[in-house]
């Protein structure tokens, strides 16, 4: 199908940007890599009259380290991420992220910006900055705020971001040097979205893990932060019951929907199992 009629916006500053949502309110939206907005337009069930188009915004790419932190411009793509010297350093398991969303030509154009702001469930990155505990840099009429990415999501494409706001950037404390990492994504095809996936960083000291971090993807109506999975699990050393009751504590918080992808039952299980193979692939990879 054709969208229906809009006015086109190529703004180049995020003020300007900023100020082109505010005049128009509900009528607006932003357009980063477009592969969400676009294809709703075409089935008309999205129908914004006016779009803007964020790409020519110099000041929303870029990946950098500033105070102990790496700041990513919202319209950094996933391929930029993947080429990233700096964050395959400090933040690798965002490059391994990156090679599971999607395929090369979506990647060229998708966003950061677009894949956290979406509020989309099925998005890999917003479980993923959950786990990090990242923030998000919005920007609107009234200036700049950051929100925690734990608090950002509120139901299926309903956020924190007012409708006048941008994500401008996303920052992420850098783990320890020798932390473990790992994001295990069950699909159907490449391609496609996680019939269930999970999203695990850890540091281990003596032998015990000293600090963990667990968060889910598209499991739920929004990205899931598993806490009492965190909280049973640092301390241990990872010993099979321990990790039995963790992968249980993840499980019950899940309320996936049955779908094209399987049955609740079977996705809120794949959960499971993909959280006990991120977890033996990060203690491995902080033991190594």
């Amino acid at each position: 199908m054709i969208p229906g009629e809009f006015t086109y916006h190529r703004p180049s500053t995020v003020a300007e940007a900023v100020a082109i949502l505010a005049s128009h309110g509900d009528e607006a939206r932003p357009l980063a890599g477009g592969h969400s907005i676009i294809p709703m337009m075409k089935l008309r069930m999205a129908a914004p009259e006016h779009l803007i188009d964020l790409s020519g915004v110099a000041d929303l790419k870029g990946i950098r380290e500033e105070g102990g932190a790496i700041v990513i411009g919202a319209m950094t793509t996933q391929h930029e991420l993947i080429a990233s010297d700096l964050l395959a350093s400090k933040l690798p398991i965002i490059r391994e992220t990156s090679l599971l969303i999607a395929d090369p030509q979506i990647r060229y154009l998708g966003t950061i910006g677009g894949n956290v702001a979406n509020g989309d469930p099925g998005n890999d990155m917003p479980a993923l900055m959950q786990c990090l505990n990242a923030s998000y840099k919005v920007v609107g009429p009234n200036g700049e705020r950051e929100i925690a990415a734990r608090d950002f999501y509120e139901a299926a494409y309903f956020t924190a971001l007012a409708p006048e706001e941008l994500v401008t950037a996303v920052v992420i404390p850098v783990p320890p040097a020798g932390h473990g990492f790992a994001y295990e994504k069950l699909k159907r095809k490449v391609g496609d979205y996680a019939t269930a996936a999970a999203a695990v960083v850890l540091t281990m000291s003596g032998g015990s893990v000293s600090s963990c971090s667990v968060a889910l993807t598209n499991v739920g109506d929004t990205p899931l932060y598993a806490a009492e999975a965190c909280d049973i699990l640092t301390g241990s050393t990872l010993d099979a019951d321990t990790v039995n009751r963790a992968v249980a504590a993840a499980e019950a918080i899940t309320r996936p929907a049955s779908d094209g992808r399987g049955p609740a039952e079977y996705r809120t299980k794949m959960a499971g199992v993909m959280l006990r193979r991120a977890l033996a692939r990060a203690a491995e990879r902080a033991n190594g």
